[in-house]
């Protein structure tokens, strides 16, 4: 049987104050007091899994371990069939401007544009089914630990359309939708996102 979260505190491993906030209105409603591990001091360990699970379970128990208390990581990205699964786990380093190409950061259109040259190379009838991935991991500081797995399956197309999203959010369409990711209502989006159906069976096995 799966342990089960008590009332409390919960580190979230992550830096990213946005990430912070959007985890913590999940979760806080359960009793969950949410602290980064930002706001702790926790240094970030490298992710140096093949995986996303096993970038998930680095953070986790790292942060678990730091701190002595229970704590959550997530580690998420798009797989395209085509490119035998690629980005993966390499989703955000597609995207990093290198220091002859301009200011040190992330371009994310640089990185869908890497994604569709990779396609084209291989004609037109190329398959463009793709898929975004969000793994949660739940670390004890007693080293048990739980995984949580969403996927949103979809398709990719080009050019870029919609302004609402981010990352690869506007050449993915997702399964049963004409509409990218970016044109979709951010909410409609979140709600069927690879996030929110990782966060479902997480509440459902923790709290339900």
């Amino acid at each position: 049987m799966t342990r089960r979260l008590g009332s409390g505190s919960l580190v979230i491993a992550t830096h990213n104050a946005g990430k912070l906030k959007e985890i913590s209105a999940l979760l806080e409603p359960h009793g969950m007091n949410c602290l980064s591990a930002g706001s702790l001091g926790l240094p970030e360990p490298a992710e140096t899994g093949t995986t996303f699970v096993q970038n998930a379970m680095l953070k986790a128990r790292a942060a678990a371990e730091a701190s002595g208390i229970v704590a959550l990581a997530d580690d998420s990205g798009l797989s395209v069939a085509a490119l035998g699964g690629r980005p993966g786990v390499y989703t955000a380093d597609w995207a990093e401007r290198q220091w002859f190409e301009g200011d040190p950061g992330r371009d994310w259109y640089m990185a869908m544009g890497k994604v569709e040259g990779l396609l084209q190379e291989q004609g037109a009838d190329v398959d463009r089914s793709c898929a975004f991935h969000c793994v949660l991991a739940l670390a004890w500081p007693d080293g048990e630990h739980a995984v949580y797995e969403g996927t949103v399956p979809g398709t990719l197309t080009w050019p870029p359309r919609g302004a609402m999203g981010f990352g690869y959010d506007p050449v993915f369409v997702p399964e049963g939708s004409e509409q990218t990711f970016a044109e979709i209502d951010p909410a409609q989006k979140h709600a069927i996102s690879h996030r929110a159906d990782a966060f479902a069976k997480l509440v459902a096995e923790q709290f339900g």
